[in-house]
């Protein structure tokens, strides 16, 4: 666990823990509620605040929970969470699986995102990203880390993480059934008047897939180059491109910002690192002005960055030797063992279809024993992603 020096959102002042399940500010006396170690950070929920550390107090632990797994963010078009659902997740967590704790949530079309993000391109473009770039960092923080995907790629290889998200569901979620207890998980908005968690040098700051939601894109960008410090580097991937419709919301930037923000940076097409990683080699960054009509970008930059990306061969974008992998659950099977993909929706098949890396059919065992090497014969199965490292609860 990465101990942060935590502040409060609101006035800076230093928060210290007054309870197992509370901070407070040591000149104010304000309160901050914990749930299983989450602080919950949030500067525009004072109500949800008070009630939740009410209920805290008095014991109700369950009950502040399902409080705070109802909060959502500001982008969110879905119909709130059923009340009784979050009740049968809370007291059933210890026996419900990844996709029970979705369907209770009522996540609807973000879900199917989150259960098979570890096969989506967008995931491993920025796997390949990393790896092109990688330089063994001891500590990562991931901003805007959703149910953790990365921050799980980055504990199986023995690092220390840490990660923030303005969903105190999402965060949740990593703990029970993602990264375990180890990681330090903080909800907070970008948009805080005081940064919650400044002067924590990281080896590495990631960002996937969040940072075109921003708001306040050159303070909040200034705020994790503080915390990389001045040895560290900063990966951000999934950027979306505003000159070229896409399939999200947000606030997309253009080729033009890019390069404003990212004045030493290193600047990607986030389908390249995808043929990257399949082709096995190293990804080939360009300027800004000629990523124009590209969707997505993907950058690096910082002091600690490698100058120049490697081939991706066997690094993080591989699952670690010796785990047991799961054929990939978009592959459905019929009664003669064929295995077919099975888009979860339309619009997902519309999004990842004519980019995905593994094959529409399969003929093949359901899982694989994964030895490692990229002479195996199954590595490019294993590349390609038609057997994925999923966590052991999915």
């Amino acid at each position: 666990m990465i101990p942060f020096d935590l502040r409060s959102p609101e006035s800076g002042e230093p928060l210290k823990a007054d309870t197992p399940h509370s901070l407070r500010e040591a000149k104010s006396g304000a309160r901050w509620p914990v749930i299983d170690g989450i602080p919950y950070l949030r500067t525009n929920r004072a109500e949800l605040v008070t009630r939740t550390l009410a209920l805290l107090d008095a014991g109700e632990t369950d009950r502040a929970l399902e409080g705070l797994l109802a909060d959502q963010d500001d982008w969110w078009t879905g119909p709130p969470a059923d009340p009784l659902d979050l009740h049968e997740l809370v007291r059933e967590r210890d026996g419900r699986s990844l996709r029970d704790a979705v369907r209770l949530l009522g996540w609807g079309r973000v879900g199917d995102y989150f259960l098979h993000r570890w096969t989506d391109p967008t995931f491993l473009a920025g796997l390949t990203l990393l790896e092109a770039h990688w330089n063994d960092p001891v500590c990562v923080f991931e901003f805007a880390c959703g149910i953790g995907h990365y921050l799980r790629e980055f504990q199986t290889r023995g690092i220390k993480v840490a990660g923030a998200d303005v969903v105190f569901a999402k965060l949740w979620v990593a703990r029970h059934w993602v990264v375990g207890k180890s990681a330090q998980l903080v909800c907070f908005d970008a948009g805080s008047e005081h940064w919650p968690i400044p002067g924590a040098p990281i080896d590495l700051v990631v960002c996937n897939d969040a940072f075109y939601f921003l708001d306040r894109k050159a303070e909040v960008l200034e705020c994790l180059r503080q915390n990389a410090g001045d040895d560290g580097w900063l990966a951000f991937s999934h950027i979306h491109n505003s000159d070229r419709p896409g399939f999200s919301a947000g606030r997309a930037v253009s080729a033009a910002e890019i390069e404003d923000l990212f004045p030493d940076g290193l600047v990607y097409d986030d389908d390249e690192l995808t043929r990257a990683l399949v082709e096995r080699r190293a990804p080939s960054p360009r300027a800004p002005q000629d990523l124009t009509g590209v969707e997505a970008f993907s950058v690096v930059a910082g002091p600690g960055m490698r100058p120049a990306p490697r081939a991706v061969i066997d690094g993080i974008a591989m699952p670690r030797p010796g785990r047991s992998l799961p054929l990939n659950p978009l592959y459905a099977s019929d009664a003669a063992g064929h295995h077919a993909i099975h888009w979860p929706s339309e619009r997902y098949e519309a999004e990842y279809a004519g980019r995905a890396t593994y094959p529409p059919t399969y003929d093949g065992p359901e899982t694989l024993a994964w030895t490692g090497g990229v002479e195996a014969p199954e590595s490019e199965q294993v590349r390609d992603r038609t057997y994925v490292d999923l966590p052991e609860r999915w």
